[in-house]
């Protein structure tokens, strides 16, 4: 599509006014100001950096339906990191984006539709396995969540799918750290037919002040910074970087007679638990086991003859339900602590990792500067392990070759049921008028 205009943007009246011209029907009403100034810009690539609910899939579902309305036969790709993301969070956005009368198919299995009058189809398909997305000449893609998507998925796989078309796409997501994303980003602002974009939560004006304060609270500055400011803060090579030895660990830390909360891994060797008090708000640790080659029984032992007669309350791996790995054979590992007369608080499924990860760094310092886990110096485990665990090389995941990663679990289901990053209910932005 080219427009006489010298500028690469025109207004929105002028837009609506030529794109009514060939489609009556098509408006973008729905659409908030920052979603429609990245909509009108007329340039081949566009990339959006932007915090959490800014209406990242509205936006791209909705170029998806323009783009697909552009000609005959388009072939129009809306790509996530994975297919079970693209079909759990954007195709029954996108069917109820798009009218009953405006489709001619719809493949469930393939999580396509195929537009009326038009011949276009619009495919939902996901990043985790780049060798299905070749051979396919394309018109349009949105990458939705770019920063989780290997970089070759573009440079080697879509982009050449896009040059005998001279095709376009829209790269869209939540800053990730200074990886391809960034670059790209930052290569948009210079390159012709390029364009780039950034906003924060607050800017997309689908949440309000107090769900942001309250983001403050429940994480740490530089995922907040991360998450809702669109920054691309580097969080380091580092799980736990918002852990300080200077600020978190405390010789004034004990047990003060209160019931005990303990943090379990069944990881055999080694097995590991740290135990604390809930103070308040606080999570005070005061002690940990680590038992080399151990197993349920044994932890289970360790603990009653530190504490005998105390209430203990244990939040351990939830697939302890069913594993027998670390417990004798008829027995599960749950089944064995409740023998002990210990009480168990565990989710039906555990937390995905991230989710624990991101909740202990918000115990050691969220967004507001707040500190609430202090730890003995004794526990001398924990302690080396949030100080030492890190990511393996160019993913989102700890590196469990150093050994480190098991005594951190324990403590992060603990977290997770204690002091949970709860989920808000955040206002959701829907496409109207189309």
């Amino acid at each position: 599509m080219i427009l006489s205009k010298k500028s690469n943007v025109v207004t929105y009246d002028e837009f609506l006014d030529y794109k009514r011209s060939y489609h009556k029907d098509y408006d973008i009403r729905g659409l908030t100001k920052p979603q429609r100034r990245i909509f009108l810009d007329l340039a081949r690539f566009r990339v959006v950096v932007a915090g959490r609910r800014f209406g990242k899939t509205v936006l791209g579902v909705t170029e998806c339906l323009y783009n697909a309305q552009l000609g005959m036969k388009r072939n129009i790709w809306y790509i996530a990191p994975t297919y079970k993301m693209a079909k759990d969070l954007v195709w029954e956005e996108l069917k109820d984006a798009i009218p009953a009368d405006m489709i001619a198919s719809k493949n469930e299995a393939e999580l396509s539709i195929t537009l009326k009058g038009y011949g276009s189809k619009i495919t939902l398909k996901g990043a985790d396995n780049p060798d299905s997305l070749r051979g396919k000449g394309l018109d349009f893609v949105v990458f939705d969540e770019a920063a989780d998507i290997d970089s070759e998925t573009w440079f080697k796989v879509i982009y050449p799918a896009l040059t005998d078309r001279k095709g376009g796409a829209l790269f869209i997501g939540t800053p990730k750290g200074y990886n391809w994303f960034y670059d790209l980003f930052i290569a948009a602002k210079a390159k012709t037919n390029w364009a780039a974009f950034s906003y924060t939560t607050a800017e997309g004006g689908n949440v309000s002040v107090e769900e942001l304060e309250y983001a403050k609270e429940t994480l740490s500055k530089k995922h907040f910074e991360q998450e809702f400011m669109a920054s691309f803060e580097t969080l380091g090579n580092t799980v736990y970087s918002s852990f300080n030895r200077n600020n978190n660990v405390d010789s004034g830390i004990e047990d003060l007679d209160l019931p005990i909360y303990i943090g379990m891994d069944f990881n055999v060797n080694p097995m590991s638990a740290v135990l604390g008090s809930r103070v308040t708000n606080q999570l005070h640790l005061f002690d940990e086991i680590e038992i080399p080659n151990g197993n349920t029984e044994e932890m289970c032992e360790e603990i009653k003859k530190r504490y005998p007669k105390r209430k203990i309350i244990i939040a351990p791996d939830p697939s302890g339900k069913a594993r027998k790995t670390s417990a004798p054979v008829g027995q599960t590992d749950f089944s064995i602590i409740k023998s002990y007369g210990f009480t168990i608080i565990a989710p039906n499924k555990a937390p995905a990792v991230v989710d624990r990860i991101n909740e202990v760094n918000a115990l050691c310092q969220n967004a507001k500067g707040k500190r609430r886990l202090y730890i003995n110096p004794k526990c001398k485990g924990i302690i080396k392990a949030l100080d030492g665990l890190t990511y393996k090389k160019d993913t989102s995941l700890p590196d469990k070759s150093l050994g480190l990663d098991h005594i951190t679990d324990a403590l992060g289901y603990l977290v997770h049921m204690e002091f949970p990053i709860k989920k808000r209910d955040l206002k959701t932005l829907k496409v109207v008028g189309l």
